[in-house]
């Protein structure tokens, strides 16, 4: 078996590249690596083909070791006092929808995850299903075409349009639910400890991916929860943190700077950085959601809790100032620019999802997250969460949910999304309370 994202031959090629882009000198690392028969080209799936010998493994632990010194100093970002957004909408109808459009932009990325661009272009092409309109079928699919490029293999039984029967499981959903559930136990006092209890209580390590796993295996080896992070991970910068923020915005309506605060309890056990900022701006994005009524200043309101000279600032910035251009020219514009990340960076995929959310309307924007042919289920997760927030879900989207979701957390599976919004209406609520009190 070769489990992905935690072998340390597979996880130095990654460091190197993670080096390189905090400015740190790799070269004679990367030497020493080559020399020893070791290659630079970073897995992009998360595992090479053929394990190391005990000796190339043992260099490669010796050297992520070395990086690991090498690393420049993190500090956590201070979150700025922000006046909270107020507006008229309905709570109950945002937070339901928001819980939708989750799972709907979620489901309709998940037949193609991991699939580059051209491959979904491809795809729907041929089908007729371009622009990406619907939940994705087979239908009209080629068999050359589908073996040239396959679906997702977990999720070609419970994701194409033809099999969907409720929400299947998924990581980005399983986190939402994770962080309702901390919000209700914890509410504000929230700590990055509470949060590694919940994972190593609740989530099996087999559902968490890149920075996720690494954290996780950190915290079975008795790293501090506030070290997790920064021990052999070199996907410290990916989007893992981004895809688990969103409910602490819906459980603070309007009040971006706590839910920016829980936000960072969060993300900090796995991320630093890039990856720190992404979920800081979806968690105040996700706040702006419950009141403001333009997505564009929904993502706009979320970015005054992140550095405005920052990678992810500028990658936002970017997405939205593409509103205006044809699709194609979009998509290549973003690839122009962020091509060179890999596909589950948090920097790339939040200037797609800010480019989606400039959509008119809900199915064009979760479209357009997958159509970009990065992390297709999480941009279509967090672009769907927020037009279902403020433009609505429509029914032809909602109604094949079957208002359940399938979950690997303990006693949750086909919990209610119904269930879960009034769950989060009520913690909201209750936080609001103790907090005039």
């Amino acid at each position: 078996m070769r489990l992905t994202w935690v072998q340390p031959e597979d996880l130095l090629p990654h460091q190197l590249v993670q080096g390189r882009a905090e400015g740190v000198d790799v070269a004679d690392v990367e030497d020493r690596w080559r020399r020893a028969g070791g290659t630079a080209d970073a897995p992009v799936s998360g595992a090479s083909d053929k394990p190391a010998t005990a000796e190339l493994r043992e260099l490669a632990r010796a050297l992520l070791a070395e990086l690991d010194s090498r690393t420049p100093a993190w500090t956590p970002p201070v979150i700025p006092v922000l006046d909270k957004l107020t507006g008229s909408a309905d709570l109950s109808e945002r937070v339901l929808n928001a819980w939708l459009g989750r799972a709907a932009g979620n489901l309709l990325g998940k037949p193609v995850e991991k699939i580059p661009r051209e491959g979904i272009r491809e795809i729907l092409e041929i089908s007729g299903q371009w622009p990406l309109t619907q939940y994705i079928t087979a239908v009209g699919v080629p068999d050359e075409v589908q073996a040239k490029w396959p679906w997702n293999r977990r999720s070609k039984p419970t994701s194409l349009r033809e099999v969907i029967d409720g929400m299947p499981e998924d990581d980005d959903l399983n986190f939402a639910i994770l962080a309702l559930q901390l919000v209700e136990r914890h509410g504000s006092a929230l700590t990055t400890e509470d949060v590694a209890q919940a994972w190593l209580g609740e989530l099996p390590a087999g559902r968490v991916f890149t920075a996720e796993r690494v954290a996780y295996r950190n915290l079975l080896e008795g790293v501090d929860p506030l070290q997790a992070a920064l021990v052999r991970n070199p996907f410290r910068e990916w989007i893992g943190a981004q895809i688990r923020t969103d409910a602490y915005g819906w459980t603070r309506p309007g009040d971006r700077m706590a839910a920016a605060q829980l936000a960072l309890a969060d993300a900090r056990l796995s991320h630093t950085g890039s990856g720190v900022d992404g979920a800081l701006w979806v968690a105040a994005m996700s706040a702006a959601a419950m009141v403001l009524d333009d997505p564009r200043e929904v993502a706009l309101a979320g970015l005054e809790v992140v550095d405005a000279d920052g990678e992810i600032a500028r990658a936002v910035r970017f997405g939205l100032s593409l509103a205006d251009a044809p699709l194609d020219e979009a998509l290549d514009a973003l690839h122009s620019a962020y091509g060179h990340l890999h596909w589950v960076h948090s920097v790339n995929n939040s200037a797609l999802t800010a480019y989606a959310l400039t959509a008119p309307d809900f199915a064009t924007g979760i479209g357009r997250a997958v159509m970009g042919g990065w992390d297709t289920d999480s941009a279509g997760a967090t672009v769907g969460a927020v037009l279902g927030a403020v433009l609505g879900v429509p029914a032809e989207w909602s109604r094949p949910l079957d208002n359940r979701i399938a979950t690997s957390l303990p006693g949750m599976n086909q919990v209610a999304i119904d269930e879960l919004a009034a769950r989060t209406v009520a913690a909201a609520t209750s936080d609001e309370g103790e907090r005039r009190g």
